[in-house]
């Protein structure tokens, strides 16, 4: 599975590493040996809203030769969803056949298109922005629609993680990586 974390100017970094440290354990336990991801934005270096640098390896990639896009929120989609460019960029995901965000990343999924026939959550505080986006908004810790896959608010980025990891294997995977975690609170 090759996997793109998305990554943006002003994005919230837990969002993003919540579940990226959830889904590398795959790899790391040699559970999915193929697992493989990159760190793709519209940019060469990203700043986090708390001022963070990262670097990315890819600049505007075809999201297309991905299995799964994973798109973390922040203050920063309220204008993202805005932007022809970077909205244009997340519709080369149209194919992929995971779609995940957490926070507010779902509405850069939601102007892309990708979401228009889902029922779908975000973060509580955000949740009439997404409606127009959407059929459906509730307010949930993760959530799976088809091949959209979406958290509430920032810590949940955890519990999608490892609700992902449910999903694409089974209870006794996601309880290992519970315990490597030492996350005891994840229970969907």
């Amino acid at each position: 599975m090759r996997m793109a974390f998305i990554l943006f100017d002003d994005m919230t970094t837990l969002d993003f590493s919540g579940f990226h440290n959830a889904v590398t354990w795959l790899k790391k336990r040699n559970i999915l040996e193929d697992l493989s991801w990159d760190y793709c934005s519209n940019k060469e270096v990203v700043k986090d809203d708390r001022g963070m640098s990262i670097q990315v390896d890819h600049v505007l990639p075809d999201l297309s030769v991905y299995d799964l896009i994973f798109i973390p929120g922040g203050i920063a989609t309220r204008q993202l969803i805005h932007d022809p460019i970077f909205i244009d960029w997340i519709r080369t995901a149209q194919e992929v056949e995971y779609k995940v965000s957490v926070c507010t990343g779902a509405l850069l999924l939601g102007a892309a298109g990708l979401t228009k026939d889902k029922t779908i959550t975000t973060n509580p505080l955000a949740l009439d922005l997404l409606e127009p986006y959407c059929k459906e908004v509730v307010k949930v810790r993760a959530m799976r629609n088809g091949d959209v896959f979406t958290g509430g608010g920032i810590t949940a980025s955890i519990d999608l993680g490892l609700f992902f990891i449910e999903a694409i294997t089974n209870k006794e995977v996601v309880q290992e990586i519970q315990t490597y975690m030492d996350y005891p609170y994840y229970n969907l």
